[in-house]
């Protein structure tokens, strides 16, 4: 008799402090392309990078009561500032499964270097929490990181300066001293990031290799889902359901071309104040 696999057909919930966790999204997507998912988009309070760790703990706390009211079954922390300073609290908090960016990401670049050398590049509030710093050390203790914050990446990759002479710049004056320090790895330590893999390489150097955190993130989750038995039902036609907290036609305007695809289902909503 062949045993029954379990499924759960409850979605995953992924939170984001707006628009650049939706390059998580559409590698969870990919992966997993029969699991349902609702996105809350924190557009009113964005950006998260800014602000202090303890507001950044009750955003987080806000965001994921709100997905888990909604009943899911797994949540996905899909900004790196989040993952930085709340990722603990929201495991002791909540009793479903929670991910972040951050573990996979630096899993991948221990794994990737060869000479133990890795770059990190990200929002100044990631950088200056050395949360991959920690994450990377604890993988390997004999790494050496190298944080570099790049904050104009972000507002140039949602103005969709994606492949534009302005963010070259940008990212030479930012990068070019990095082939100096003799990394090998380079985190895409912001969500924002992997919109920019073509001027990033082209900046540091083809041989150097890109850890792009939002497919390491939807690998684990994949890894995770499995082997918990939570898998969706394959053949069921999966939820897309998307809530911001402000500003929805700019999220969809702009939030498409992130996520490479069509934003059907969305609905602005009032949290911690808002």
């Amino acid at each position: 008799m062949i045993a029954e696999v379990a499924m759960d057909n409850r979605p995953i919930g992924v939170f984001d402090s707006g628009i650049g966790g939706l390059t998580v999204l559409r590698e969870i997507l990919r992966e997993l392309p029969e699991e349902g998912i609702i996105y809350l988009g924190d557009t009113a309070r964005v950006p998260y990078g800014i602000r202090s760790p303890e507001t950044v703990k009750r955003y987080s706390f806000e965001n994921a009561s709100f997905l888990v009211s909604r009943g899911i079954k797994m949540l996905i922390v899909a900004c790196n500032t989040a993952s930085a300073v709340s990722l603990n609290d929201l495991r002791e908090r909540f009793n479903i499964p929670v991910l972040g960016v951050i573990s996979p990401g630096a899993r991948a670049a221990v794994a990737a270097t060869r000479n133990k050398r890795i770059g990190v590049i990200g929002t100044e509030a990631t950088i200056n929490s050395s949360a991959y710093t920690r994450e990377i050390k604890t993988l390997d203790p004999e790494v050496d990181v190298m944080g570099l914050p790049c904050p104009l990446f972000v507002p140039l990759v949602e103005e969709g300066l994606t492949d534009d002479e302005i963010t070259r710049l940008v990212a030479k004056r930012y990068l070019n001293g990095l082939g100096d320090k003799g990394i090998d790895t380079l985190v895409l330590g912001c969500t924002h990031y992997p919109l920019l893999k073509g001027i990033i390489s082209e900046t540091v150097g083809r041989d150097i290799v890109l850890i792009d955190s939002a497919i390491e993130t939807a690998k684990e989750a994949k890894r995770l889902l499995q082997g918990m038995d939570l898998g969706s039902k394959a053949g069921s036609l999966p939820m897309r359901r998307f809530y911001v907290t402000d500003a929805p036609e700019r999220f969809i305007s702009v939030g498409e071309r992130f996520l490479g695809s069509r934003i059907e289902e969305i609905e602005k909503i009032y949290i911690g104040g808002f």
